[in-house]
């Protein structure tokens, strides 16, 4: 394996952890926040499960590809010093908790305008349809039950099991798409020995991710309403699946699912707001904003790489 470089293999390591770990709290989050009493070995045995299957899944089916296709566009290129510039910004975002789209921030070294502006259409698109249809969900939600009141104890386990089924389906979900964020400094036909070694470091890294909680990207799921509740975490883990699912499978473009995911969480506060007495607009639209304002953040991140790789 000759053409393995220096940068491919900081980059790679890098994005291994950062990608992972921002974009935990959109897939393992609310799972984490609603099981704290579980033993985190046992959760990591389970999300190690999931994610050994997916990439080795992807690895069968698209001939050594392990990104699902969603690198058609972008082709592979020799692994500079400004490709791995990426993923180091994004570990120290991680590491101060502000969640921002890994496609962007990492695609971004490496995809042509022409895609970086398919990529940007498609995740507003992706922003809206989610608020549009939490906002909806949650109305109807709102009228049906109090996700405030406790779950019976007859039924919790239930919803114990609902949980943990669809965030077993939502981390794959989100594995076969955002894998592309991570096999980008990969060949896109990865070699047997290597997928060992990639296995090995995907397992070590969530590890730790569950060591430390989620870090401290998982306020943003903390501070939202009810998330804590296993009820709660499930209807979100439900929804946000679905969404995520249909603008995979709408073509082999990468879009930011960080944006989707935010995008789920505005609908779902406004909708409580509105039709509840839970929780004011005032309250919201800070929380509502201060997640805008971090999206912007990893843009702006993501449009400045491009113009220091531009200006080489």
């Amino acid at each position: 394996m000759d053409y393995i470089s220096i940068w491919m293999v900081i980059g790679f390591l890098l994005a291994s952890y950062s990608v992972i770990a921002n974009d935990s709290v959109q897939t393992l989050g609310t799972s984490i926040a609603s099981n704290q009493t579980v033993n985190k070995l046992i959760m990591w045995g389970a999300a190690s499960a999931v994610l050994l299957f997916a990439i080795w899944y992807g690895w069968f089916t698209y001939g050594g590809d392990i990104s699902y296709g969603r690198l058609n566009k972008i082709p592979f290129q020799e692994i500079q010093w400004y490709h791995a510039l990426a993923p180091a910004v994004l570990l120290v975002l991680t590491r101060v908790g502000v969640p921002v789209s890994t496609s962007f921030l990492v695609l971004s070294g490496f995809a042509s305008t022409f895609v970086l502006e398919k990529m940007l259409m498609k995740s507003i698109m992706g922003y809206a349809v989610a608020a549009v249809s939490a906002y909806s969900i949650w109305f109807i939600i709102s009228k049906l039950l109090d996700e405030t009141n406790p779950v019976k104890e007859e039924h919790r386990k239930y919803w114990v099991v609902g949980q943990w089924i669809t965030t077993g389906f939502l981390w794959w979900t989100w594995l076969s798409h955002d894998m592309a964020n991570i096999a980008v400094f990969l060949p896109r036909e990865v070699p047997l020995e290597m997928m060992f070694a990639i296995s090995i470091i995907f397992v070590a890294g969530l590890y730790w991710m569950f060591r430390e909680n989620g870090g401290r990207i998982q306020n943003v799921v903390l501070e939202k309403h009810n998330t804590r509740y296993v009820r709660s975490a499930t209807l979100i883990d439900l929804f946000y699946f679905v969404i995520l699912w249909f603008f995979k499978e709408l073509n082999d473009i990468p879009m930011s699912t960080t944006w989707v995911f935010i995008g789920l969480l505005t609908g779902r506060e406004l909708a409580i707001a509105s039709f509840t007495q839970k929780r004011k607009f005032k309250s919201v639209f800070p929380l509502v904003g201060r997640d805008f304002f971090k999206m912007m953040i990893g843009l702006a991140a993501s449009v400045g790489i491009v113009v220091v790789i531009h200006s080489m």
